[in-house]
């Protein structure tokens, strides 16, 4: 079954490892690719310090055995909390996702450019009631300091003063804990931190169309840009992947306690990662994180200010609307008629992140930093198709067959050099190139021969030279001469 990954502690009925340049597009390696992945939507407007984050939900089974807990800073208000629908996350997803571009080489013999464009195209259950009184002494600290109905989510905010007395009053509300849950409780609680508890309401849950969980978004504002994930980790030994599309104002966001470093990019590949490029990036992805396992990977990162007319490129899909950033949690933007691409005014930077975490590598919360810098980056990788020649007659083939063969060796080292796949498993990728090389070779060196055999020279059709006629009537004239000299010579 499939897990649910979010902040928080993931409640389910079965035992989980919370594995919470003008080219043609041609595919992308959207957050799908990832099978324990969680992906959150970060919007941090500087100028107020309010922060909104919404959740995916990708839970599949029993929905009234879902719960969730998340860390928060503040004791939300009911406004402050709201279901939004999923199809945001896949709006985000397929803009931003890695990308492949295509591009096609020209005729090397002909004379004009033609150009075509082809578009490839916890073993746990819940119980209904809360046990709000079983002994005082077991919940020491614990306060109840709102309660919501959201969508289809009761939804709970908790603050504690002892971790074990958290731990005890979920457990006896029906939310079993993983056996870790003490050592990641007590650092939020030290800092003061709050706990957001939703589980699903099957009867409103019901009445609504759709058989999904909806994303949950909260927002608060508070000086601190971050995102809790130790908690999410108390039940996994594992790796997690994390997708995080940020939207702030002024530049791109990294993680202020962690390394962030951009993923390999603009490579050249060869032709057949196309039918592969989801394994081929899940490799591209693992080689880059292993050697710097403790950093966060921009795979996009982009100025969408209004008037910015260039949005992505090549792009993946439309660029998000004023709408669906109004969803999102971006309030400074202004709608505006459609202008330069876009239907809003103002600034606004998108960024995607990629982290792979564990207990061991990330030991503290993302902490993350809006930086000035406004400079586009895209995880993009591309193929290059050669020239279908049929008539090799010229002269120009023969180099660019080497320029075809020397750039898939090109490609085959930096598929090398970026992912785990091994060069000499493609050995005949470059092979059709050398066998081309060598036929068109011996093809020539052949008429090379027959031309030095020849005794009267042979001259192209179309470059003969032209012929005086006085000069074949005087050599008629002297062959006559020649022939009545030889005659008397004879008689006598």
């Amino acid at each position: 079954m499939k897990k649910i990954k979010l902040l928080g502690i993931a409640l389910t009925t079965c035992t989980i490892s919370a594995q919470a340049f003008c080219g043609f597009y041609v595919a992308k390696a959207d957050g799908k690719l990832f099978n324990k992945s969680s992906q959150v939507i970060m919007v941090r407007n500087s100028s107020t310090q309010k922060n909104t984050i919404t959740m995916a939900n990708d839970y599949e089974g029993d929905f009234k055995e879902f719960a969730m807990v998340v860390p928060v800073p503040v004791v939300l208000r009911e406004k402050d909390i709201k279901v939004v629908r999923k199809d945001l996350f896949e709006r985000f997803d397929g803009y931003s996702a890695p990308r492949l571009a295509e591009y096609y080489d020209e005729n090397p013999c002909w004379d004009y450019r033609i150009y075509e464009s082809k578009r490839l195209s916890l073993n746990y259950s819940l119980n209904d009631n809360l046990v709000i009184e079983k002994n005082k002494n077991e919940y020491n600290g614990v306060t109840i300091e709102a309660e919501y109905e959201i969508g289809e989510y009761d939804i709970l905010i908790l603050s504690a003063t002892e971790s074990s007395g958290l731990k005890n009053w979920l457990t006896d509300n029906g939310y079993k804990i993983p056996e870790k849950a003490n050592e990641v409780l007590t650092p939020y609680i030290k800092d003061d931190m709050k706990f957001f508890v939703a589980k699903v309401n099957t009867k409103r849950l019901n009445n609504r169309r759709g058989n999904y969980l909806s994303p949950l978004q909260i927002s608060f504002t508070h000086k601190k840009f971050m995102l809790p994930i130790r908690l999410g980790m108390a039940n996994s030994n594992g790796n997690q992947d994390l997708i995080v599309y940020a939207l702030t104002q002024n530049g791109r966001v990294e993680t202020s306690n962690y390394r962030t470093q951009v993923m390999p990019s603009n490579t050249d590949v060869p032709l057949f990662v196309r039918d592969v490029f989801g394994d081929f990036y899940k490799s591209v992805f693992s080689k880059a994180w292993t050697n710097n396992k403790s950093s966060a990977f921009v795979e996009y990162s982009w100025d969408l200010d209004g008037k910015n007319f260039t949005k992505c490129d090549p792009c993946n899909t439309t660029p998000p609307a004023a709408q669906e950033l109004s969803n999102a949690g971006v309030d400074w933007l202004r709608s505006t008629r459609n202008n330069w691409g876009a239907n809003y005014s103002g600034k606004l930077h998108f960024t995607r992140l990629h982290i792979r975490y564990n207990r061991k590598t990330y030991p503290q919360d993302l902490a993350f930093i809006e930086t000035k810098n406004k400079e586009n980056f895209q995880c993009r990788y591309v193929l290059r198709n050669p020239a279908k020649i049929k008539d090799e007659s010229c002269d120009k083939v023969l180099p660019y067959y080497q320029k075809v063969l020397d750039r898939r060796n090109i490609e085959l080292d930096n598929l090398e050099d970026i992912t785990w796949w091994e060069r000499e498993w493609y050995s005949a990728y470059p092979k059709k190139y050398e066998n081309k090389i060598t036929r068109l070779k011996a093809q020539q060196n052949q008429k090379e021969d027959e031309n030095q055999n020849n005794i009267v020279p042979v001259f192209p059709s179309g470059t003969i030279p032209p012929v005086n006629p006085v000069f074949i009537i005087g050599f008629i004239a002297f062959v006559f001469s020649f022939i009545r000299l030889y005659k008397i010579k004879t008689s006598n």
